[in-house]
């Protein structure tokens, strides 16, 4: 078959348009969602032209992407792979690349390479959180949204990073390696990126590299060297900085954290940035209602659609809902008073959300902010699993083990089960304890969660229950009795 009629096939959800751009084995088309009307770029990758290593370099991106999710990097919707090509549906960023607006302004203000340079930071803290370098930090792979936010791209050289492991391949563009990559040494991930970032930086308020030479040994030299011309044009303060960044041993280069604190930064830096109690999307996702309600009216069940979300599947209803949810952020996010958890303020516990602890773990949580003590929202809390008939175990301050077995239907097994009727929020043994009152459940419906409370910010806390094993479905149904007896919904 026609791999062209195949290409139309798979991508049937979708109005291809121009071609946006094209390499050696990839080519990138505009493309617009059927049902949502928003643009995506699509790449689409040819197999018969991918060798081993260039398959496994486009496994890893992908790999990599679908851990991330953070207003400065580009989104990745969807994958769909057919036996001669990989398609890779990703947010569309129309403004281009930062180096071609470096090349048409030269040299920027220092206000304006102060906030492109934060929400890099902001973008490449994130992905070390995640135990992602991306080792190929420069210019030409930072695009420019309409409203000329940084988005980081171009994973395709990223690694996944480990605790107590380093890296060791030497990549990336020679202008914004750092010293101990061109070394062929051993190095770890946030490191190198963070002299790239101090390249950038340099490149961003100067107009020219730091590190430039048409020889590449005395390029080279140069590096190992940190020797760089400094700029009279800049304020010392900002020059203070990019000396922090760039430091030949990487154990004695600033870290982000420090980049934070620096004064430099620290001017007129947003919220969302500044705040690390702020949550992003991929580690704290609602279940935005109004998203969930223009699905319905697109013809989507409800059922299926919090269902594919649960179980983490890749699908019409997850993609539609994906993209809707970044349309939605796009119009609302406000990047300078920006939080994804607000208190509703109706009672002391507010903000019902459900979170996936990490983009590639399947471990999904119901949680809430609360303004009261800790104490007392443990209290609440544990008041409420009571009268669920919960039982749990404490394991650690404010962190519980728990078990919750659905109440029998006519159809189940019939197992006595006792139940105290007063509440501790101390104690090692499991409750309810045997006090003389007895229910019947089923033992083989029943599934195994988590309680955490730890502080966000001030004299907020958040309450996690986090889903271990057992039904998914069932670990829903509980979430909506535990919000029912609140009063919640």
């Amino acid at each position: 078959m026609d791999s062209r009629r195949v290409g139309r096939n798979v991508l049937s959800n979708y109005r291809i348009g121009k071609t946006l751009g094209h390499g050696a084995f990839a080519k990138v088309k505009l493309a617009v969602h059927n049902l949502t009307g928003i643009k995506v770029a699509i790449k689409i990758l040819a197999r018969q032209f991918l060798d081993e290593t260039e398959a496994m370099k486009v496994r890893r991106e992908i790999n990599i992407m679908k851990r991330l999710s953070h207003p400065h990097i580009v989104r990745l919707f969807e994958v769909i792979e057919t036996t001669t090509e990989i398609y890779m549906v990703m947010e569309y960023v129309n403004s281009g690349e930062l180096f071609y607006y470096l090349t048409e302004k030269g040299r920027l203000h220092e206000d304006e390479a102060r906030h492109f340079f934060q929400q890099i930071i902001s973008g490449v803290e994130y992905c070390h959180r995640h135990m992602v370098a991306h080792r190929d930090l420069k210019p030409e792979n930072l695009l420019l949204d309409s409203k000329h936010s940084i988005k980081i791209a171009d994973f395709g050289l990223g690694n996944i990073m480990r605790d107590g492991h380093f890296l060791k391949t030497s990549c990336g563009s020679p202008n914004y390696a750092a010293p101990e990559l061109i070394a062929h040494r051993l190095y770890a991930g946030p490191e190198a990126d963070i002299w790239s970032c101090g390249v950038i930086l340099y490149a961003l308020l100067c107009g020219r590299l730091p590190f430039d030479d048409d020889n590449l040994s005395a390029l080279y030299s140069r590096i190992r060297n940190g020797t760089y011309p400094i700029s009279s044009h800049i304020s010392s303060s900002a020059n203070d900085l990019i000396a922090r960044i760039l430091v030949v041993d990487p154990v004695r280069r600033i870290s982000i954290p420090e980049i934070h604190r620096h004064p430099w930064f620290r001017e007129q830096l947003p919220q969302y940035i500044a705040s690390p109690a702020i949550k992003t999307l991929c580690e704290t996702e609602k279940v935005n209602e109004d998203v969930v309600r223009e699905m319905v009216t697109m013809g989507f069940n409800i059922h299926e659609i919090i269902g594919s979300l649960l179980n983490h599947l890749q699908n019409q209803a997850t993609v539609t809902y994906h993209l809707l949810l970044h349309r939605y952020f796009r119009a609302r996010f406000n990047f300078d008073n920006h939080e994804l958890l607000v208190s509703s303020g109706v009672t002391d516990h507010g903000d019902i959300y459900v979170r996936s602890v990490s983009c590639d773990q399947e471990k999904w949580t119901l949680g809430f902010k609360s303004q009261a003590s800790p104490y007392q929202t443990m209290r609440d809390v544990l008041q409420v699993f009571h009268s669920l008939n919960v039982q749990w175990k404490r394991i650690g301050h404010y962190n519980m083990k728990c078990l919750w077995e659905r109440p029998r239907s006519k159809y189940s097994r019939d197992v006595f089960v006792d139940r105290c009727p007063e509440t501790k929020l101390h104690g090692d043994k499991i409750l309810p304890s045997t006090c003389g009152t007895g229910m019947t459940i089923r033992t083989h419906d029943s599934i195994k969660f988590e309680l955490q409370l730890y502080r966000a910010s001030g004299e907020m806390y958040i309450v996690d229950l986090q889903w271990i094993n057992g039904p998914p479905f069932l670990f829903l149904e509980l979430c909506a009795s535990f919000l029912s007896v609140v009063g919640i919904i």
